[in-house]
């Protein structure tokens, strides 16, 4: 089966069997160390990746590699907890593919989280950072090959892919909770080796405020399909050459694990104030 509607569709129905025709209204993808605001849902129904037709199975150390349905604030939501990349020898394709089942089971809204790297010396260890745009430079694309009309246009605007209303909000309840949300611009490199010093001097030259290895395949997925994209990014550490110390990725969930409480609760207050 090629066709890849038909695989979205026969996803979609493997899921929906499993959670019942109640609409979802937001997907979230939780990134690294941020994956236990899941386990806050109400009414949980858990789905491994390895049951869900035509889906990858995540491989990286701290994700848990499931689907977690539940209720969050009064509305209805889908948690990756993990996600796939690109680093770990899967196609841009598959990378996205769980954001198109998704928008075949109806949601229109996503949540997008990561662990980063930061770039902008302003910042520090645990910040948050709301995404208003970011930067790819490698070549290949989630969207390359065969066009599906019906999902969304051959060619595409990206300028307002990370939705303004929804940025509003954060800032607001940030604000509200006493919460510091730094805002940036995000990088992303294929990994999965962490950056050079010398590339993270050139994203800082080209913009970048936070640099990772995820996130913006699907953002550009969800663009493509027309889909509202909220995106935020944890501050796992800074990236190579500003703190002159080793990076890995122990530190990155060690700091996830710091900043979860302060994470859950804006994201619940986010939530709340989602607009429909």
């Amino acid at each position: 089966m090629e066709n890849l509607k038909e695989k979205m569709q026969e996803a979609a129905m493997y899921i929906t069997s499993r959670i019942g025709e109640e609409p979802v209204l937001i997907g979230m993808v939780l990134g690294s160390g941020l994956g236990d605001l899941a386990e806050q849902l109400e009414d949980r129904i858990y789905i491994s990746y390895k049951d869900v037709p035509f889906f990858p199975v995540s491989t990286v150390f701290g994700h848990k590699g499931r689907l977690v349905v539940g209720t969050l604030e009064g509305k209805r939501v889908m948690c990756m907890q993990g996600r796939f990349h690109y680093y770990e020898g899967y196609g841009m394709d598959q990378v996205v593919f769980p954001i198109q089942v998704m928008h075949a089971l109806g949601i229109k809204d996503l949540l997008v989280t990561n662990a980063a790297g930061g770039v902008n010396t302003s910042f520090k260890v645990g910040d948050l950072m709301l995404i208003t745009d970011h930067i790819k430079l490698i070549a290949d694309s989630p969207m390359r090959g065969p066009n599906y009309d019906d999902l969304g246009p051959r060619f595409f605007d990206m300028t307002g892919t990370y939705d303004k209303s929804l940025m509003a909000i954060a800032r607001k309840e940030a604000a509200s909770l006493g919460m510091t949300l730094q805002e940036g611009i995000y990088m992303f490199f294929a990994g999965p080796s962490f950056e050079t010093p010398a590339e993270v001097r050139a994203a800082r030259i080209l913009g970048s405020d936070a640099v990772g290895m995820s996130t913006v395949p699907e953002a550009i997925a969800a663009s493509h399909m027309r889909m509202r994209v909220l995106g935020i990014s944890c501050i796992t550490n800074m990236a190579a050459g500003i703190l002159q110390q080793p990076l890995n990725h122990e530190e990155v969930m060690e700091t996830g694990e710091l900043v979860k409480e302060g994470f859950g609760n804006l994201i619940r207050r986010v939530t709340r104030q989602w607009p429909f």
